[in-house]
């Protein structure tokens, strides 16, 4: 036992080093891990994510709609040809004895229809746009913090990766020792429990990381089944700041740069022009023909000019009249609660980064003094001067901070992406 001792001492005195010299960061790449950062993420995006092409698609069908309203109704034409005439027992006489009608007639919409049909279908082509504009801004925050998570998971990682690698050996070694029968049976299972026990946190985060792995392939449109290691900076993560912005600056901020808001407002626009289009409607359309009779009028080639417009007594378009008015109604209360939702969303996203950042900035980011810690915390365990259960309540409280900085780190990011979310500008960056 005695010769056991100083051999296990200096054993854990190289794996304390070495976890001390260690860099805080993920593991070695695999060689289908590709490293990519947040700008080259976004580029991805913006140009394959199949969720923004759809509804790009629905942007160019509602401003061809605008072209649709703009156009003029289409000249009707008839000809009338008699089939046979008795007087030169000819079929379908064209000559000059034959009876021949020729009637053209153009329809004319009054009261700027069109004008106004037109403006509601421009309304429509921009509700589009701000939906195009709200999809954009919330995949762009979904891929945003998938891509922080799984950067700092992958850190997280990283510490376990150490721990167990290092752990491993030292339970290999008291392995040895029991074989030898220098220690009991019951350290040496404690040990190889604790030892589990990291291994399955490690795998369940692991799971959660191919699981946003998946999120982030999807974002992407990738189907190549790439690795991707989020590639950014600790220091410029740690700069985000807040002092720069109170909440009723943000809040005037979200209110006007908001798309889902710009799109409530523009609906009800559209239902204040389609009130308008409605009571255009209401007035009738101005036909105006002329018509060509060869043999049939009380004279030969009978030329006239027709007009005809509808008589609006029974039906005045009432009913569409007071459905729009009924909309705008709804299209306003819908445009206020968005208002009320904006509000609150950014007041909550603030509040939150507010207590995020405090607790961030007051707590201790440094890792030097827990790694010179456990390494001291082992040679004590090799000296016997601490019992199995202290060695492994310091190593787990040496392990649960280095996991738990990680995730306020993780934390505090979210927070200020869900801010730039509420506010609906990317105003927080990690430059």
């Amino acid at each position: 036992m005695q010769r056991f001792l100083p051999l296990l001492t200096s054993f854990l005195l190289l794996t304390g080093a070495a976890r001390a010299a260690a860099p805080e960061t993920a593991s070695v790449a695999a060689p289908d891990t590709a490293r990519l950062t947040l700008a080259e993420a976004e580029q991805r995006f913006t140009q394959n994510n199949l969720s923004l092409l759809a509804q790009q698609y629905n942007v160019s069908a509602a401003e061809a709609q605008i072209v649709q309203a703009r156009l003029w109704d289409n000249p009707t034409i008839s000809i009338e040809q008699n089939t046979y005439n008795p007087a030169t027992r000819k079929h379908f006489d064209v000559t000059k004895s034959g009876e021949s009608i020729v009637q053209v007639q153009q329809l004319f919409a009054i009261a700027g229809r069109r004008k106004a049909a037109a403006k509601v279908a421009q309304q429509n082509a921009l509700v589009e746009q701000y939906t195009f504009q709200d999809l954009l801004r919330n995949l762009g925050y979904q891929l945003r913090t998938t891509f922080y998570d799984l950067y700092f998971k992958q850190r997280t990682v990283a510490v376990y990766d150490k721990e167990i690698a290092s752990f491993r050996h030292t339970v290999s070694l008291y392995q040895g020792q029991y074989d030898k029968g220098n220690i009991a049976l019951k350290e040496v299972i404690r040990l190889k429990a604790f030892l589990f026990q990291l291994e399955n946190e490690r795998q369940a985060l692991l799971t959660d990381i191919a699981s946003e792995q998946a999120d982030f392939h999807v974002l992407l449109r990738d189907n190549s089944g790439m690795y991707y290691q989020p590639a950014t900076s600790l220091v410029a993560l740690r700069n985000l700041t807040l002092s720069n912005y109170n909440e009723q600056q943000l809040v005037d901020t979200a209110l006007v740069a908001r798309a889902d808001l710009k799109a409530r407002q523009a609906a009800l626009e559209q239902q204040n022009q389609n009130l308008r289009l409605q009571r255009a409607l209401a007035a009738p359309d101005l036909a105006v023909g002329y018509v060509y009779d060869r043999a049939g009028s009380y004279i030969p080639n009978y030329n006239a000019v027709t007009l005809g417009v509808a008589i609006p007594i029974l039906n005045r378009n009432q009913g569409n009249i007071r459905a729009a008015q009924a909309q705008i109604q709804g299209s306003k209360a819908q445009a206020d609660q968005q208002q009320l939702v904006v509000q609150n969303d950014v007041h909550q996203a603030f509040q939150l980064a507010q207590q995020t950042d405090k607790l961030f900035q007051g707590s201790d980011r440094e890792t030097g003094d827990f790694d010179r810690l456990i390494t001291g915390i082992e040679q004590s365990y090799a000296k016997r001067n601490l019992t199995i259960v202290e060695f492994l309540d310091f190593y787990e409280s040496y392990k649960n901070n280095l996991v738990q900085l990680n995730q306020l780190r993780a934390n505090r990011v979210r927070a200020f992406e869900q801010l730039n979310f509420a506010v609906g500008r990317p105003l927080f960056k990690a430059e």
